[in-house]
């Protein structure tokens, strides 16, 4: 087949690239050639996905037996792409998100099914809104769409932990390492989900060129459920840390004091979210979800201790989660005064 990618030096991108390509697929990617190397034996267009005359002519009418798109956002984006590709592929996959599912949800097992709706996070919104798009131009303009929603997704160059910072991971391996207070959101009996990019790959990919899959949504994720207490030791004990010191404060607080974190705490990872992969497997029999948690982000960690240059700390971040803990700690005291404890 041959499949354009918009984006695809992301850490999902990446995955479903390389596999792809092992599978022997001709892949291009379209993106403007500043984030990350072209994987191995992938055809690149260099042009701004925001530039659509300038997309227009880099593809040059070409036709695609699918195309995937990681970047969109906003119903503007879709809207762009209805125009440059309508008539042009066999196949759109739009790449959501699991945080679309209803929040806070009314059903701890979470299906393809669930209702569409999060008053916490904008970026959910838009990207239901981007979904409600497509379902339109799917029934009204035959236009070919699959939407897949993946959830908390990892590779080797991620740390992924609700408190971390996404843009420099490191930064978390350096407070346990050092000892320092490691913030856990509520008690951490949440149940939650984090799935390595290599299995969510493998999912995708699966749905590539799978005419059945037209007009349909899927999420891709482990089956692995945890609790967040469970996957901030699984880091501690890949850091070589015996006794982290953890520290537990409510969402609630977190997100009064750093309201940037509401979407992704109260609107994502605050509650239990339990998702079930039946319906992706039904059409991807093969499909299954091998990495361990404690095994990936053991990986992961291996790569940021082979190259000391990769190790870059945030040091606002880590300012940003003392202030907040001094915060914490001043209302805890504050509080046990006033109730005369």
């Amino acid at each position: 087949m041959r499949v354009l990618i918009l984006g695809g030096t992301g850490i999902i991108s990446t995955a479903c690239t390389r596999l792809a390509i092992e599978r022997g697929h001709e892949v291009h990617l379209l993106n403007r050639g500043v984030h990350g190397a072209t994987p191995p034996g992938a055809h690149s267009i260099v042009a701004d996905i925001k530039d659509e005359a300038a997309v227009a002519t880099a593809l040059d009418g070409k036709v695609w037996d699918v195309v995937v798109n990681f970047i969109a956002f906003e119903p503007a984006d879709i809207e762009r792409d209805l125009r440059l590709f309508q008539g042009r592929t066999h196949q759109y996959v739009f790449i959501s998100s699991a945080s679309a599912y209803q929040r806070p949800v009314t059903h701890y097992l979470i299906t393809e099914s669930t209702p569409l709706a999060n008053p916490f996070w904008e970026y959910s919104r838009q990207k239901i809104a981007c979904e409600d798009r497509l379902m339109r131009a799917y029934r009204e303009e035959s236009f070919p769409i699959t939407i897949i929603r993946p959830s908390l997704t990892y590779g080797e160059t991620m740390i992924p932990l609700a408190t971390n910072c996404w843009t420099r991971p490191w930064t978390i391996v350096d407070r346990l390492r050092r000892g320092l207070p490691v913030v856990i959101p509520g008690d951490g009996t949440s149940l939650w989900t984090i799935t390595h990019n290599t299995d969510f790959a493998w999912g995708m990919v699966g749905l590539l060129g799978h005419r059945q899959a037209i007009g349909h949504a899927f999420h891709i994720t482990s089956d692995e459920v945890l609790t967040w207490n469970q996957c901030y030791e699984a880091v501690a004990e890949g850091a070589g840390v015996s006794r982290p010191n953890f520290i537990h404060i409510a969402s609630e607080f977190i997100a009064a004091c750093l309201p940037e974190m509401t979407g992704s705490l109260l609107g994502d990872k605050a509650t239990s979210v339990v998702l079930d992969n039946t319906k992706v497997r039904r059409f991807v029999p093969d499909y299954v979800a091998t990495t361990r948690f404690r095994d990936g982000v053991a990986r992961s960690i291996a790569w940021f201790d082979a190259d000391p240059a990769r190790q870059v700390v945030d040091k606002d971040h880590q300012q940003t989660w003392d202030k907040l803990i001094a915060a914490y700690q001043r209302g805890l005291h504050a509080a046990k005064a006033e109730f005369g404890r």
